[in-house]
Parts: structure tokens; sequence; C-alpha cells
């Protein structure tokens, strides 16, 4: 679900539309749905952080949600706290364009978590 302002946003990020963001995907949550890649499109390329309120409302009130949030990441360390809300997972791709987070910094991450 794309969001800004907490309404889903549509036509390409060029409209807010009235439905808010928690209830889309309640909805869906409905028809059987499990992951959901949310983006706060008033974040999202700018690297200036995640919208980690927006992204723990909606895990508190989408139980069972497979959360991967986008948008804003900036840092390594907002990789754990996102993943302490409970996000299953993190888009970072602009971030590793631009050297903020290193492919080493994620290695030792993935190798700390696993084991492996």
């Amino acid at each position: 679900a794309d969001a800004m302002n907490e309404k889903v946003a549509i036509s390409g990020w060029l409209e807010e539309s009235n439905e808010e963001v928690i209830p889309f995907i309640q909805n869906y949550q409905k028809e059987g749905i499990q992951y959901v890649i949310c983006t706060d499109i008033s974040k999202d390329g700018m690297l200036e952080g995640p919208s980690f309120e927006l992204y723990k409302r909606i895990l508190e009130q989408t139980k069972d949600v497979k959360l991967i949030a986008s948008g804003g990441i900036s840092t390594f360390d907002e990789l754990p706290k996102l993943a302490e809300l409970g996000c299953e997972g993190t888009i970072i791709g602009k971030a590793i364009y631009e050297g903020r987070i290193t492919l080493k910094q994620l290695e030792k991450y993935i190798t700390n978590l696993t084991g492996f």
C-alpha cells in the first residue's frame, strides 16, 4: 500500500484517496493477504528516516500481517529498530545506492540474526 498522510495513494502517487491505509490493509486481510509492503511516499527516496509510528500502528492494528517497510530508510541503525517493531523486512534500495548502508553491514547483520 502506498500511503501519504496515512491515506492510500493512487494514480502513481499523484492522488491521495479517501481510504485510510490501516482499514485498507484490514480489508485485504479478510481476503487472506499475509504480506504487505507499505511505502510512505512522503519519505520515499528522501533518506530522512522511516515512518516508525505509521508502521507501529499498522502492526498493532493488523495482527498477523507481515509488514515490509519502505520509504525513507537512511541508516543501518534503522533496520534493527524496524525489526524490533515487528517489521518482517525493509526495502533499502536508495540507502544502498547512496552508500549509507553497505553490503558488509548487511552481511554481518544477517549472520548475527541467522547464525549463518
